[in-house]
């Protein structure tokens, strides 16, 4: 029995006097009779004395973190911002980590730091500036976090606003303010296009006034005017004419065809003689 005893005494000293550190972990070992040891403990195989100490595994790998807040802006609009932490704990100073914060040392420290930055950066700027000024805004939420975490021996190697909205009034608010500038621009552009319609209707109306009185000068310096004007207009008649499949049976003097002999007077004594008879 004796025997037996001492044989199970070494083996379970053996078991518990070696423990295995997994990659991407760290321990350290806490002594019954002297407290924390300052000696942090690699990956691979450790010793540590049975009952007296104990390791304590962290995971030093990094890890993420979300948190999600309600805040306001400077312009005291209501803001949902939501943040992404990758974070770590600092390997050389695991032992102080323990002391102070434990194993769970992110849910102790992580969400009151996130979220007392990200009030107090959302707070320096209007609305409108978080939209435009996201970098910027991320930027200074990540300097200030990792300053504060900092603190606690806790390392950040990213933040990131993954979502950032307004109340519902504010939304409407802004849709109804791009519509308005849209509407503005729309009739900005219909005045202008009426302005130029305008001016092409007065350019057009110039360009015919000055042509007829071009025109009237013409015949008045110079009578044989009209008689050209009557060949090109007894040319184009003629093509039409010519062109035509059909037989057209008309009076040359109406088609202003007959260029010869005296088609000038008949038409004027047919204009004086309407005159005369309307006169009566």
């Amino acid at each position: 029995i004796t025997a037996l005893a001492v044989a199970g005494g070494l083996g379970y000293g053996a078991y518990n006097s070696i423990y295995t550190v997994n990659g991407g972990h760290r321990a350290v070992v806490f002594n019954r009779l002297f407290g924390m040891k300052d000696t942090v403990y690699g990956e691979g195989l450790n010793f540590n004395i049975p009952w007296f100490e104990r390791p304590i595994i962290y995971d030093i790998r990094t890890r993420p973190v979300n948190l999600q807040t309600l805040t306001g802006s400077k312009d005291l609009q209501m803001v949902t911002i939501a943040i992404r932490v990758l974070h770590k704990p600092d390997p050389s100073n695991l032992v102080k980590i323990y002391r102070v914060l434990g194993v769970n040392y992110d849910e102790r420290v992580l969400p009151s730091v996130m979220n007392e930055c990200a009030k107090a950066v959302v707070a320096r700027y209007n609305a409108n500036e978080l939209l435009t000024k996201r970098d910027q805004v991320s930027r200074e939420i990540s300097i200030d976090l990792r300053r504060r975490a900092g603190a606690f021996n806790i390392l950040l190697e990213d933040v990131a606003i993954t979502h950032l909205s307004f109340s519902p009034e504010y939304a409407r608010a802004v849709e109804a303010k791009q519509v308005a500038q849209q509407d503005a621009e729309r009739a900005k552009y219909i005045v202008i296009g009426a302005q130029q319609e305008k001016k092409t209707i007065i350019t057009k109306a110039k360009g015919e006034a000055e042509s007829a009185e071009l025109i009237g000068h013409a015949v008045k310096k110079n009578p044989g005017f009209m008689k050209l004007r009557r060949i090109d207009a007894a040319r184009d008649i003629a093509d039409i004419v010519a062109s035509s499949g059909n037989k057209v049976y008309l009076n040359a003097d109406s088609l202003l065809l007959n260029l010869l002999g005296d088609a000038d007077e008949k038409f004027e004594k047919s204009v004086h003689g309407k005159s005369r008879f309307f006169g009566r």
